[in-house]
């Protein structure tokens, strides 16, 4: 899938295409290298991006220990977006965990499309929309599945997960230990 067909899955507009050429002229491609950063704690976001291929892991620090927040996918949206928008500090770093291509677009870019595009408004509310659903479901499994439930959940719905991410960056997004994970995939398997 590219970006155009991602687009075009999310919204359902008549004005489609005479908007979207605009958008991605807006639209740049960058490659992040396996290991380094879209973002670093502390720094400021300076980009959207679709993800064309590779995995970009969002991590934050808890008593100095890495902790995976949010895993994003060949095919997915992502930013810090507070950070992004608002022009501050990003409190978290997002890294690639692969070699990526993405799709960046800046954020003065990013703001106009939003005031003159309506098929980009429309794309962006229906990806927040649906990035608000995947944060509400992921907090209550923390809370009501147990850490093989949440394995068993992640199988089905993210296979290629398995095979593209590290197992350590696997079990602190979903909430458990590396040695818990091992015993769990062992007893899956």
């Amino acid at each position: 899938m590219n970006f155009s067909n991602y687009i075009e899955n999310i919204i359902e507009s008549q004005e489609f295409d005479s908007q979207i050429s605009e958008i991605f002229s807006f639209f740049k491609p960058l490659q992040l290298t396996k290991n380094n950063f879209l973002v670093e704690k502390g720094k400021i976001c300076e980009y959207f991006c679709f993800i064309e291929n590779g995995v970009l892991q969002h991590s934050i620090e808890v008593s100095e220990e890495e902790r995976t927040t949010y895993l994003a996918l060949k095919n997915s949206c992502t930013a810090a977006l507070k950070s992004y928008l608002q022009k501050t500090p990003s409190r978290k770093s997002i890294k690639a965990l692969s070699n990526c291509n993405l799709q960046v677009i800046l954020v003065a870019d990013f703001k106009h499309l939003l005031k003159t595009n309506k098929v980009f408004q429309q794309f962006y509310y229906t990806l927040i929309e649906k990035q608000i659903f995947l944060i509400d479901d992921y907090r209550i499994d923390l809370l009501t599945l147990t850490p093989e439930d949440r394995y068993k959940k992640l199988l089905l719905n993210e296979p290629n997960l398995l095979g593209e991410v590290p197992l350590r960056y696997l079990a602190s997004f979903l909430g458990i230990s590396t040695r818990h994970m091992s015993r769990i995939r062992k007893n899956i398997k």
